[in-house]
């Protein structure tokens, strides 16, 4: 089995792995598994699997296939893949992708804290009286870490460069730098957005609960996007498990105490 397969496998197995973990959390926001259901909740949770790990082949495979022709990648993973010694390359990256991530935590936490001065704050938890307990937060950041950035990240700001990139490149056939921040930003501003059609299901859009919600999600995404272009998709993962430990362990976790 060749490296590109090792790594599909890895990540798809990450995948898999992060969706089970955030099971607990989704079904405590949910208030719960429904009782009355028709369907058994085993089903419920081997569909949900099935549903991502087909959503989860189709990006890792576009994501990787693309990122080599945009300059992209792994380093850890693929060096630890072909033999090579990674300590000293994972040591490297632990600092600023830990020291990043929870910076990126505590600047959400500011910014949203900014934005309820203004009365604008909304969660699905708040929306729903719920906190789920931390150590189902714990579980979730895994999701944050390992989904998200494969998804956002290794796909979407990947597509995004390699489009950019088939309509300019630098003189040396490599994409330029306009090109990739325009991926960086438009991967975490499209995150943002997506969360806009659950927030209209709990409550009526404001201009500037669209403009909060979109803010507090693609702050993260620009930090996590120029760490996977600076660093790699690990340095990204690890940032990004860092923030959400800040918003969904380390928060909830002062607030009750």
């Amino acid at each position: 089995m060749n490296t590109n397969r090792k790594l599909f496998l890895i990540l798809w197995t990450a995948s898999i792995f992060g969706v089970i973990a955030i099971l607990p959390y989704v079904f405590t926001l949910q208030g719960g598994i429904p009782e009355n259901s028709q369907i058994p909740i085993y089903l419920l949770i081997v569909g949900q699997i099935i549903q991502n790990a087909l959503i989860f082949t189709i990006a890792i495979f576009i994501g990787l296939k693309l990122a080599k022709k945009v300059g992209f990648g792994l380093p850890i993973l693929e060096g630890w893949l072909e033999g090579n010694k990674i300590k000293d390359d994972l040591k490297s990256i632990l600092g600023i992708s830990i020291g990043l991530g929870l910076l990126a935590g505590v600047l959400i936490v500011g910014l949203d804290y900014l934005f309820s001065l203004m009365g604008v704050t909304i969660s699905v938890a708040q929306a729903s009286s719920i906190t789920p307990p931390v150590w189902q937060g714990f579980l979730a950041s895994f999701y944050g870490g390992i989904n998200e950035e494969i998804m956002l990240r290794l796909f979407l700001m990947t597509l995004l460069v390699w489009v950019f990139y088939k309509i300019k490149k630098t003189k040396e056939g490599n994409p330029t730098k306009l090109s990739i921040w325009l991926g960086i930003v438009l991967a975490a501003v499209i995150f943002g957005a997506g969360h806009l059609p659950a927030l209209m299901s709990i409550t009526t859009l404001t201009s500037l609960l669209v403009i909060r919600t979109i803010a507090l999600n693609a702050l993260g995404g620009i930090i996590f996007g120029w760490l996977y272009w600076k660093k790699g998709l690990e340095s990204a993962m690890i940032s990004h498990f860092s923030a959400d430990i800040v918003l969904h362990v380390i928060v909830p976790f002062l607030v009750f105490i």
